[in-house]
C-alpha cells in the first residue's frame, strides 16, 4: 500500500442510530487509515435496498406480476428468508415517462451537512472523503421485479439512479466525493441464484457497470463493491473461491473507461486455503486501483491474520474490510469488528 490511508475500507451501513455516531466513531476508530467514509445507511436504508421496494410498491405505476410465481430468498444453507412478490410496470404505462424518486440524493446531501460541520471542527481529518454508496439498477430489478418486466423496469431505474448521480456529484465536490456502487445481484445471477436469467446476462451487465462508472466525475473517486448479500447478517450463496469475483472485476475494468480507485471483495470467514484465492492470479489489476478484501470477521484475529497470510501469496498490496455492510448485523458486535480492523490494520503497516 501506497500510504497508511489505504489500509481499511467500509462497505457503507453501520448499527448506529444517525450519520453523526456513525462519522464520530469510525473517525474516532480508525481514521488514520481510511481515505473515506460512509454515512453508515442509517434509519430506512439501513435495510440496504428494502426502501426501495416500499418506494416502488407506492407507486401507481406497479403493480404485483401475476404471471409469475414468488421469489423464495434462500440463505446459502438452504435457510427460506421470505417469499417474495415480484413486481411490474403496468403494461399500459411508458416506462420513458416514469421518474421514480429513489431518495438517494436527498439522503447523501444531508449526511453531506454533517460530514462538512464534522470535518471543520476537527473530527474529521482533512483529506477524508465523503463515501455515498449506490445499489445498481439491478439490485432492484432482480430482487424485486419480475424477469418479464425486468427490462422496461431497468430503463426507467437506471435513469433515475443517474439523475440521483447528477444531484449528488453537482451539489458535493468531486475532489471530496467517492462513489462506490455496490455489486450484489449481478453476483447473485452469475451463481444461477434468479429465475429468469437471460442468456445475455453478462454483456449487459458488464455495459451497465461501464455507464455507472463513467457517470462519475473524474476528479472524484470511484469504487465497487462486489457481495453476496447479507440480508440477515449472512450469505445468499456461499462463493466457491474468487473466480466469479475474479471475472466480474475484470468484466469492469474493461467496460470503464475511466480511473477505478478501487474494488471490493468478500472472503468467507473459513477460507483460509489456497484454493480460494488463486482464481486472484487472474485479475488485471489496472495500476491505480487498490483492492480491499472483505476478509475481517467478529471476534477471530486469528483467523484474520490467516486470511491476509493467504491472500498475500497470490496479491501482495490490499487493504482489509469486512465482507459486506454491518446493517444488518448485531450492534453489540460493533467494537469487536472496528478493534479487528484495527489489529489488521496496525499488522499491515507493520
Amino acid at each position: 500500500m501506497a500510504s497508511p490511508r489505504d489500509l481499511v475500507h467500509f462497505v457503507g451501513s453501520v448499527p448506529l442510530h444517525d450519520c453523526e455516531a456513525v462519522f464520530r466513531t469510525l473517525a474516532g476508530e480508525l481514521g488514520p487509515y481510511v481515505r473515506r467514509l460512509p454515512d453508515g445507511e442509517t434509519g430506512k436504508r439501513s435495510r440496504w435496498i428494502y426502501f426501495q421496494r416500499e418506494m416502488l410498491e407506492s407507486l401507481p405505476v406497479m403493480e404485483a406480476d401475476p404471471t409469475v410465481p414468488v421469489l423464495r430468498v434462500h440463505e446459502w444453507n438452504g435457510r427460506l428468508l421470505r417469499e417474495t412478490k415480484l413486481l411490474r410496470l403496468k403494461p399500459e404505462i411508458d416506462q420513458g415517462t416514469v421518474a421514480f424518486p429513489t431518495g438517494y440524493a436527498e439522503a447523501a446531501l444531508e449526511s453531506w451537512a454533517v460530514f462538512q460541520r464534522l470535518r471543520d471542527e476537527g473530527v474529521i481529518s482533512a483529506g477524508t472523503r465523503f463515501q455515498v454508496s449506490l445499489p445498481t439498477p439491478n439490485s432492484a430489478g432482480y430482487m424485486y421485479i419480475s424477469a418479464p418486466g425486468r427490462p422496461a423496469f431497468l430503463a426507467a431505474y437506471e435513469r433515475a439512479l443517474l439523475a440521483a448521480l447528477r444531484v449528488i456529484v453537482t451539489a458535493i465536490p468531486a475532489a471530496d466525493l467517492t462513489i462506490q456502487w455496490d455489486i450484489c445481484q449481478e453476483i447473485l445471477a452469475f451463481e444461477n441464484y434468479f429465475p429468469g436469467r437471460p442468456p445475455d446476462y453478462k454483456p449487459v451487465m458488464f455495459a451497465m457497470f461501464g455507464r455507472l462508472g463513467d457517470a462519475v466525475p473524474d476528479a472524484a473517486e470511484l469504487g465497487f463493491h462486489l457481495c453476496y448479500g447479507s440480508p440477515a447478517d449472512a450469505h445468499l450463496v456461499m462463493p466457491r473461491d474468487a473466480g466469479i469475483l475474479t471475472e466480474v472485476m475484470n468484466g469492469i475494468g474493461d467496460a470503464v473507461r475511466r480511473r477505478i480507485d478501487y474494488l471490493h471483495i468478500p472472503v468467507p470467514q473459513d477460507r483460509t486455503d489456497d484454493a480460494y484465492f488463486a482464481p486472484l492470479s487472474t485479475w488485471r489489476r489496472r495500476a491505480e486501483t487498490q483492492l480491499y478484501l472483505g476478509l475481517i470477521h467478529h471476534a477471530d484475529a486469528e483467523g484474520d491474520q490467516k486470511r491476509i497470510a493467504a491472500v498475500r501469496r497470490v496479491v501482495p498490496a490490499f487493504g482489509v474490510s469486512s465482507e459486506c455492510g454491518w446493517g444488518r448485523t448485531d450492534p453489540g458486535k460493533l467494537p469487536g469488528l472496528l478493534l479487528g480492523h484495527r489489529l489488521a490494520a496496525n499488522a499491515l503497516a507493520g
